[in-house]
This record gives C-alpha cells, structure tokens and sequence, in this order.
C-alpha cells in the first residue's frame, strides 16, 4: 500500500485538490505550475474532482506558458 502511494505521488498521478481551490480556480496557475514541474495536463483530474468547474482554456493556457518555460530550461541544461 505504501509503495502504490509513493509511485502515485512520484509520478503526480494524483491530482488533488481542496474545495476552496476548486472554488478559488486560479486555473492559469495552476496549469503553469502543473507544466513548470514537467507534468503533462491534468485538466481532467482537476475537473472529476470539482465536478467540471474547471476553466479548462485558462487551465491550458497556464500550461502552455509553462510548458515553454519548462522546455527551455530543460533544453538550456543539456548544452
């Protein structure tokens, strides 16, 4: 059981979220930080667990800025 909790939160699988951030959705962020960490999207984690009430477009564009940043940096350390 311990090992299938730590190789969830390894590799990020488990997406969790409190209500109050489901409510707060501050998706832009939350989708740039989610890609900053080398996380592919996990819209739709977030929104089985708010019930839908993700802004899956702002989540996205969040991501897609991060995803950039990350790929940078990543491609900037191996030269």
């Amino acid at each position: 059981m311990i090992r299938i909790t730590v190789l969830c939160l390894l590799f990020a699988g488990c997406a969790s979220l409190t209500e109050g951030d489901c409510k707060a959705g501050n998706w832009y962020a939350l989708g740039e930080r989610d890609a900053m960490a080398g996380l592919p999207p996990r819209v739709d984690q977030y929104a089985a667990q708010c019930g839908a009430r993700v802004a899956d477009a702002t989540y996205m564009e969040g991501w897609q800025v991060g995803y950039t940043e990350w790929n940078r940096r990543v491609s900037g350390s191996k030269m």
